[in-house]
């Protein structure tokens, strides 16, 4: 296959707009249309619940069954039971990938390990790395704390402040006591305690603090939960918004963004469900689709008027995508069986920032949900079960994140229909130092034989960056409250919005910011409780 070029996606024909070609099969109008609903649309679906609005919530999954399956690993990591994306291409080599990203009501929280930290301060600030210098974010972590609590409270998240020295001001504690480890993790804690180290408990969105809880959740890093112990977004947040007025459409995929003559508002969006399309009125969109399809959808929405996409007056919709540098880092001791059921408890954050041992920040340590032979089996196919079970068996699992930066040149295409992600990982020389020390730690602790392997590009769950907030629009895609510069009726609240990506999971702050920007919306009163006449029906899957 062909390889496509920034500059092809640029100078290609524009496709026939979709409402030029053919009348939709059904109109639908409403106050609010929300695309997507993950941790982003669905904690902003929760915000507007009491509002007054109609609050509509388009999904293009929907809803993952409950079944014993969820905890089956062989029909979740051999099988792919619930991947269900549709497959991206490396913009460079043109390769096809499946990512690792989930169309389920809930979005990618329906798998996700529920690891909820808050951003450090720093993150918030202009930061100087080894490859180049992390930008400074349109508002401050101050900002945005009292949004981390409410955001803590809604997705009941267990945690302990002051284990870790990187953890900022809270105003108030965690809701839930910390999840405290099980006996080969507190082994693991110990020996890096006396390494002169600062292990802490992680925070987590998971109801596992007695053994049999634990035993439900033993595999639910990576996979979905039967049990209903996770904090997803479908539980916590659009299950209450649907009890509450709000309605679900699934199956439906948002393909088109339409603006009105004025060229400042989105008057629709068009989608497709089976062999239908149907158009969306209302007069507040938020797009909420996740980085990459938040980026792809503003591109496929050019006109003639806007021949670069939506909201893309700055030239950024779809650059300076981030990802993460990640490793998956396996220590093993032949010797000694983990028994751990859930392993994904503790943190290490001693080199997060730049300090007296390390000149640059190197980033982030935090457990697995532990592996087991059938994920193993999954990356080394090649590789005997009875091998791959004796080595999972005995290992304790680890995955350590340092930040990649903005790069113009990283980033989200979308030509032909295909999604094309251009990214070459940057500041690798402190991921390559995070691991070297790691390893030193865990041999000290026992466990001598170490695996690692970088994450490639198809290992995207914490993709972020492509629709920049900021102050200035000609170097950003929104305002400080992520809603368009260009548009007056769209805000985005993804982690499109990030400005750079730190080195921690993101879940919790997209949560916390998707509540601060329903605060500005209802403040403002562009969530109004009016809708237009001549409703038509929507599927309400409660």
């Amino acid at each position: 296959m062909s390889t496509v070029s920034w500059e092809s996606i640029d100078d290609a024909p524009l496709p026939e707009a979709p409402e030029a070609a053919a009348a939709p099969d059904e109109v639908i109008r409403t106050d609010v249309a929300i695309i997507g609903s993950g941790m982003g649309g669905g904690t902003m679906a929760y915000a507007l619940k009491d509002s007054g609005a109609k609050v509509l919530v388009i999904e293009r999954g929907h809803r993952l069954p409950a079944e014993p399956q969820n905890s089956d690993l062989d029909e979740v990591y051999l099988k792919g039971r619930y991947k269900n994306a549709d497959t991206w291409y490396n913009g460079r080599t043109g390769a096809a990938f499946k990512p690792g990203v989930y169309y389920w009501v809930g979005g990618n929280t329906k798998v996700y390990g529920a690891c909820l930290p808050r951003f450090r301060a720093s993150d918030f600030e202009e930061t100087r790395h080894e490859d180049g210098t992390s930008p400074a974010w349109p508002f401050s972590y101050d900002d945005l704390e009292p949004y981390y609590t409410r955001a803590e409270r809604l997705f009941q998240v267990r945690g302990q402040i002051g284990e870790d020295p990187t953890e900022p001001l809270h105003s108030e504690a965690y809701p839930y006591p910390a999840l405290d480890h099980e006996p080969t993790v507190q082994d693991l804690a110990d020996s890096l305690r006396r390494q002169g180290l600062h292990p802490f408990r992680m925070a987590n969105g998971l109801d596992a603090d007695t053994p049999e809880k634990r035993a439900l959740c033993a595999t639910s890093d990576g996979a979905p939960n039967e049990a209903g112990l996770k904090s997803d977004a479908e539980r916590i947040a659009i299950d209450p918004a649907l009890e509450s007025g709000a309605t679900l459409m699934t199956d439906t995929k948002v393909v088109r963004l339409v603006p009105g003559p004025d060229g400042r508002t989105i008057v629709a969006a068009l989608a497709e469900r089976g062999d239908r399309i149907i158009r969306i009125e209302a007069d507040t969109f938020i797009l909420a689709a996740g980085a990459v399809n938040s980026a792809a959808l503003l591109l496929r929405s050019a006109t003639r008027e806007h021949p670069r996409g939506l909201a893309n007056s700055s030239g950024l919709v779809g650059r300076n995508y981030m990802v993460h540098n990640s490793t998956f880092f396996i220590g093993i001791n032949p010797f000694k069986v983990n028994r751990t059921l859930w392993q994904k408890t503790l943190g290490l954050n001693d080199w997060y920032e730049a300090g007296p041992t390390n000149r640059y920040p190197l980033g982030n340590l935090q457990m697995l949900g532990k592996l087991r032979a059938s994920m193993l089996k999954m990356a080394r196919s090649w590789a005997p079960t009875w091998l791959l079970k004796a080595m999972s068996d005995r290992s304790i699992d680890i995955y350590l994140t340092t930040e990649d930066l903005p790069r113009r040149s990283n980033g989200v295409t979308a030509a032909d229909g295909k999604i094309h992600v251009w990214w070459e990982p940057n500041n690798l020389e402190p991921h390559k130092e995070l691991v070297r020390r790691v390893s030193r730690a865990i041999r000290k602790a026992g466990y001598p034989v170490i695996f690692t392997e970088r994450m490639g590009i198809e290992t995207n769950s914490h993709q972020c960056g492509t629709a920049v907030a900021g102050h200035d629009p000609r170097t950003s895609v929104l305002t400080p409250d992520c809603r368009a510069h260009d548009l007056d009726n769209l805000w985005v609240v993804d982690s499109s919005f990030f400005p750079s990506s730190a080195a921690l999971n993101p879940a919790l702050t997209i949560a916390a910011n998707a509540l601060r920007v329903a605060d500005k919306i209802l403040a403002e009163g562009s969530a109004p409780g009016r809708t237009r006449s001549a409703d038509s029906p929507v599927n309400n899957n409660r």
